[in-house]
């Protein structure tokens, strides 16, 4: 039938990013490493580190967040139910967090990022772990200056999820060990990234693993890796298997289920246009259960 769009056994695709939606993410990106990096290069003496900067990276990151979402919703047609699925992965993402309070690095809700993030697109997972992070800080009691950064982080990997390949057609085990394989990987980078936050703050303490304020670059890498290595490995261990059983264990039938109401809500789906059909009309649709007869119009 001419005018319609067969969508049974299409696949869901993530929602698309336009133009707008790369510009502000880059933007955001861009901020971001700034916003955790820029101790590594401060001159001595500064007094600054990341003492002081959270709120300014706060009162940044939420219109850059809006304008995300904004852009987002604007160029790929996402209507009130996106916003309302958005709404409800981020209270089930928050409601996971105070599960695994931080005990060996047991933190459920990476797994619900990662699946997420695939489902639903780099766009709407960056917002989707931002806000999840935002609600279960507020949750948790955990508001402080290391919240930004977690929003920050926290949105870069459900996004990482939403650039991964195949994602309209990779299915099965293979999708399954992807994406375990990057929610392990992610893991250790989320909280080796969040270690910058904290580690700058470790200032003259005399050891081999404090950040030196105006040390050469490599050097204070270095001590960075130590630092690493010896207070949040074995966190970022645990939050990594944690992570990878989840996916491997709950994450099919979770997929099924994302990819489920994402074809009902039709995030993606497109209108077709085209001429006006009308019953009975040449090359239009026959009424049901009226047979054609000899000698009628169109016969």
């Amino acid at each position: 039938m001419r005018g319609t769009t067969d969508v049974r056994e299409r696949a869901p695709r993530p929602v698309r990013l336009g133009p707008k939606s790369v510009a502000v993410l880059v933007l955001t990106g861009i901020v971001g490493v700034v916003a955790f990096g820029w101790p590594l290069l401060a001159d001595g003496g500064s007094g600054l580190a990341h003492a002081q900067d959270a709120p300014w990276l706060f009162a940044a990151l939420l219109p850059l967040l809006v304008a995300v979402a904004v852009a987002t919703i604007s160029e790929s047609g996402m209507d009130a139910k996106a916003v309302a699925m958005l709404g409800v992965l981020a209270g089930v993402g928050a409601a996971l967090r105070p599960l695994g309070p931080g005990t060996a690095g047991l933190e459920p809700m990476f797994f619900l990022m990662v699946l997420s993030g695939r489902v639903l697109g780099p766009g709407f997972g960056y917002v989707l772990g931002s806000v999840t992070m935002f609600a279960s800080a507020l949750l948790t009691g955990g508001v402080g200056p290391w919240m930004p950064f977690q929003m920050l982080s926290m949105g870069w990997f459900a996004m990482g999820a939403g650039l991964l390949p195949g994602a309209d057609r990779l299915r099965g085990w293979a999708e399954s060990a992807m994406l375990a394989a990057y929610g392990c990987v992610a893991a250790f980078a989320y909280g080796t990234v969040m270690n910058l936050q904290g580690w700058t703050l470790l200032t003259g303490a005399g050891s081999g693993i404090t950040f030196v304020e105006g040390g050469p670059l490599h050097e204070n890498l270095v001590r960075f890796l130590a630092y690493c290595a010896a207070t949040s490995l074995g966190w970022d261990l645990g939050r990594a298997l944690l992570t990878v059983v989840l996916t491997l264990t709950v994450g099919p039938t979770l997929l099924r289920a994302l990819r489920r109401a994402t074809r009902r809500a039709a995030f993606d789906a497109r209108a077709a246009f085209g001429e006006p059909e009308t019953f009975g009309a040449p090359g239009g649709p026959e009424r049901v259960g009226e047979p054609e007869m000899p000698g009628k119009p169109g016969a």
